[in-house]
């Protein structure tokens, strides 16, 4: 008999465990989606079987625990979390705990509508003009931003040079020339893109644009003098 009972107990706790990690089709609905985690960084947030997941930082199926209906707490952040309503805008959002108990709410990722694409986005669709026109006011917003790094565009854009992607190296070394037109890295680098996907003349004027405005290049002196020589 008391076996049974035992057993009859952890059927219980299962049970009310299973129902505890689950959430309603509603909330689902409502929360399934793509929130900004910065100014060129998505969270998404899924379910399966009406079990939350979240997709971020490169990991696809970060499972939060869920403490209760509608907070979780996401161990890869080290936060609770929980999916609110801004009063002021009566937009989705997901929102940290605050960990002090007279701490405001405050609305840190606002779901977007699904037409909303960031500029990293566009520029995986190959949409350049949409991914500049988004990098440009992001700069306009705040030049310091980590999402417009004058190095990491230049890192992504050998990525893609390294791997013969002229074209797609080429669009995003245009982009860090819109962004940082002073610098002569990133003519340097897109003379280079120029180059090596066969286009000598767009090479030779990227890198005499670098020299323009740094005559100690050269590596840069050198590519001109022999391709100028060759024409």
């Amino acid at each position: 008999m008391k076996t049974i009972r035992n057993i009859a107990f952890i059927l219980v706790f299962i049970l009310l465990s299973c129902s505890k990690t689950s959430n309603d089709q509603v909330f689902v609905e409502q929360y399934s989606g793509r929130y900004l985690y910065n100014s060129d960084e998505i969270i998404e947030v899924y379910f399966e079987n009406n079990i939350l997941f979240l997709k971020w930082s490169g990991a696809n199926k970060i499972k939060p625990l869920k403490t209760d209906d509608d907070t979780f707490f996401v161990k890869e952040m080290n936060e609770k979390i929980q999916f609110l309503t801004n009063p002021m805008d009566q937009k989705k959002y997901m929102v940290l705990v605050p960990k002090e108990g007279n701490e405001n709410i405050v609305y840190d990722y606002r779901k977007l509508d699904d037409a909303e694409k960031l500029p990293n986005e566009y520029l995986k669709e190959f949409n350049y003009e949409k991914a500049l026109e988004g990098y440009l006011a992001i700069k306009t917003k705040d030049s310091l931003d980590i999402s417009i790094n004058e190095g990491n565009f230049n890192s992504l854009g050998y990525e893609e040079l390294n791997k013969n992607n002229f074209e797609h190296a080429i669009a995003i070394f245009k982009i860090n020339v819109a962004l940082y037109q002073d610098s002569p890295n990133v003519y340097d680098s897109l003379g280079e893109a120029y180059l090596k996907s066969g286009d000598t003349i767009e090479a030779v004027k990227n890198y005499k644009k670098s020299l323009s405005l740094d005559s100690g290049n050269r590596r840069a002196k050198d590519i001109v003098k022999k391709l100028e020589k060759k024409d």
